[in-house]
């Protein structure tokens, strides 16, 4: 019986991943901050830590056939030690716990954003570049976690792959979409743009069902080690008509008010600059790298996945779609 190992147990993905490895037949460890009995009562052996620090990971990792890093921290605000400790450095650390424990695989979980420069992107694929500037620490920090993890490949040794999910989605979710229901029913969310910006999306059990693909589709010759990975429902929605009809489901009306992009990357500046200069640490009601995630289409050639380690989703939108009213439903 193989033995998994997940650090962020405990987050949206990361529990999802866990439930499925399960299902078939691995044996689950995960790396948490906090103590989670729910985790534990479906038999995911917990270890609680830090993951900038070494000793959570010597005592969690030996014995493993498969590491897969999930966790991190997201946001359009906060310092560069925050972002680059949670994601950077933690991400070295794993490949080094990897190498010490001679953990075979190692399974990334990156994002789209390493490559997104604040322009349109269209079906564009894993030979966009690295940004030459960042609008925020978020993407620039998982970039350079990423290029640690592919340059550390080694089939001989260890073998890496990164995964680049967008804008995970489904019941469960703790953020993205309880956030956008909060700025809604407060009126405080705005549509940015003309509103005909296409964006992609994955369903959460698309997502980790991903995960355990690559794993498996890993081996010496295997072309997945040492890559990076779109990942989508490939099927780009619109991204207000998607907002408008996830917030139908929660009962609440259409965003109708409306700001330009260029009035909206203007603001997010001078946000940024107030809050830079005053030292306020709560996050900016707008930002330049927010006003272009909200105002450009964003969506991805996943042909590689699909390719070489045999990548589809299985959960449909429309489907998502009902499985997340439902949740609404009874969480409501």
């Amino acid at each position: 019986m193989a033995l998994a190992i997940v650090t962020g147990a405990n987050g949206f993905l990361g529990r999802a991943l866990c439930r499925m490895l399960l299902e078939r037949g691995y044996q689950v460890r995960g790396i948490v901050r906090a103590h989670d009995q729910a985790l534990a009562d479906q038999g995911v052996a917990l270890f609680v830590g830090d993951l900038r620090g070494d000793e959570v990971w010597s005592s969690a990792t030996p014995g493993c056939d498969v590491l897969f890093h999930v966790a991190g921290v997201s946001g359009i605000w906060g310092s560069w030690k925050h972002f680059h400790g949670s994601n950077t450095v933690a991400t070295r650390n794993a490949v080094q716990a990897c190498l010490r424990s001679r953990i075979p695989k190692l399974v990334y979980t990156s994002s789209p954003s390493v490559t997104f420069t604040g322009e349109h992107q269209i079906n564009v694929d894993e030979s966009a570049p690295y940004p030459q500037r960042w609008l925020c620490h978020y993407p620039h920090s998982k970039a350079l976690a990423e290029q640690h993890v592919l340059e550390s490949n080694d089939p001989a040794v260890l073998m890496t792959c990164a995964l680049r999910p967008h804008l995970i989605w489904g019941p469960g979710d703790r953020h993205l979409i309880p956030r956008l229901i909060e700025r809604a029913a407060r009126r405080q969310l705005l549509r940015v743009g003309d509103g005909t910006n296409q964006i992609d999306t994955i369903y959460i059990d698309n997502a980790a069902e991903a995960h355990i693909q690559a794993a498996e589709a890993m081996h010496s010759a295997s072309p997945v080690c040492g890559r990076a990975y779109f990942l989508s429902q490939s099927e780009p929605v619109n991204c207000w008509g998607w907002i408008n009809e996830i917030l139908q489901l929660a009962g609440l009306p259409r965003v109708k008010k409306s700001i330009s992009f260029g009035w909206a990357w203007r603001l997010g500046y001078a946000l940024e600059t107030y809050h830079e200069l005053f030292n306020i640490q709560r996050e900016p009601r707008m930002t330049r790298f927010l006003a272009a995630q909200l105002a450009k289409s964003h969506y991805y050639d996943i042909s590689r996945a699909r390719r070489d380690f045999g990548y589809s989703p299985r959960v449909s939108i429309d489907e998502g779609m009902k499985r997340l009213e439902a949740y609404l439903q009874s969480a409501g």
